[in-house]
């Protein structure tokens, strides 16, 4: 997929995340397939002012990868400031959120508040995509509309195209929705079929799975996938969808010494690059994300919050992980082998629709 003159490649996007698009969490998804990874949404008038706690989250990748900034606010002359910050760090694209339904968010008229002025929100468009290099595209991403009575994305998609946005992704639920409920894959469908073929179009919300990527893309002819919150502790859906996409066995399920090493390299990454006073709960994160849905995950979960050192957070991780492999070898089996096989089912459903050989002949599921 190409947004501007910059090709991105096959796989999906990293969505940007509040509290978990974090440099380890971005430094992991790329490590596992990534096309491309965005930074947490930031306040454009708390960069603009210095605030630390907005400015230490505006880290570039790390070895030279290519990452994405998204900010927000509604202030045009802010908006530039805050890309040009994007654009100081070695960001490839500069993304506006107008789609963020947080109370505190829509409350400042800032996010999915913005599809209810379209005007405004092309005014900022305009003016941050006037001020940008050439080499670096503005690019949109957006909600199905505020509410059921209002779903206008595809006019609203129309006007941010006009206005100079690159490219244009869709969560296919309404503000009003929030994460509830389903995603309205005929509202992405509707602004793909309302833009011009060179502004890629790309769907987000409840994509799981292989399978969910896939019917995606089939359902709404969007370009491209972003995939947030089902890639935590699961950053191997990335590779999986790489695979498909590239006409290649789909890789298995990782075993417990994968889903180990990934985890603990996460935990290092955190150590490393959080501060002291965050340690601890970024670590507790990566232990809730990478046990769940695991045998003895739940005690885990609980164990950690009696934990208040990093060193004893790293060792009951370690010591999860050890009685799981112990597990995995005397049961002889991967320990998530009932979902995957609900995700050959899906697989093989999607190639009956679309004609493709079935996922036991063209995937290794």
């Amino acid at each position: 997929m190409k947004i501007g003159h910059l090709d991105i490649g096959a796989g999906a996007l990293l969505a940007p995340m509040e509290a978990v698009t974090d440099l380890p969490f971005r430094t992991i998804c790329e490590e596992h397939g990534a096309a491309l990874t965005y930074t947490e949404f930031l306040s454009a008038q708390a960069l603009t002012r210095g605030a630390v706690k907005a400015t230490r989250r505006l880290w570039s990748s790390l070895d030279g990868r290519r990452f994405a900034v998204q900010v927000f606010g509604r202030e045009p002359e802010v908006m530039v400031e805050a890309a040009r910050m994007a654009v100081d760090i070695g960001a490839c694209i500069v993304d506006i959120n107008m789609g963020c339904p947080a109370r505190k968010v829509t409350a400042g008229l800032c996010g999915s508040a913005l599809m209810r002025e379209p005007e405004l929100a092309a005014r900022i468009v305009s003016a941050v995509a006037a001020a940008l290099p050439a080499s670096v595209p503005l690019t949109v991403k957006h909600r199905a509309g505020w509410d059921d009575l209002s779903l206008n994305a595809a006019d609203f998609a129309r006007r941010m195209a006009d206005a100079g946005a690159a490219m244009i992704t869709v969560h296919g639920r309404t503000r009003a929705q929030g994460f509830s409920g389903t995603v309205r894959l005929a509202s992405i469908a509707e602004v793909r079929a309302a833009m011009p073929r060179n502004i890629p179009v790309v769907g987000n919300g409840d994509v799981k799975s292989v399978a969910d990527y896939l019917d995606m893309k089939h359902e709404t002819g969007c370009d491209a996938v972003m995939i947030g919150r089902a890639v935590r502790g699961n950053p191997w859906l990335f590779r999986q969808v790489l695979a498909v996409e590239d006409g290649r066995p789909m890789p298995p399920a990782p075993t417990v010494a994968e889903r180990r090493a990934v985890w603990r390299r996460h935990a290092d990454l955190v150590a490393e690059y959080a501060t002291p006073k965050m340690v601890l709960h970024e670590l507790r994160k990566t232990l809730a994300w990478y046990s769940r849905s695991l045998h003895g995950g739940a005690e885990l979960r609980h164990r950690c919050f009696a934990e208040l050192e990093p060193h004893a957070l790293l060792d009951l991780g370690e010591a999860f992980f050890a009685r799981l492999a112990e597990r995995e070898a005397s049961h002889g089996c991967d320990l998530r082998e009932p979902a995957l096989a609900l995700e050959t089912k899906c697989l093989e459903r999607h190639a009956r629709r679309s004609g493709r050989p079935e996922a036991s002949e063209t995937w290794d599921v």
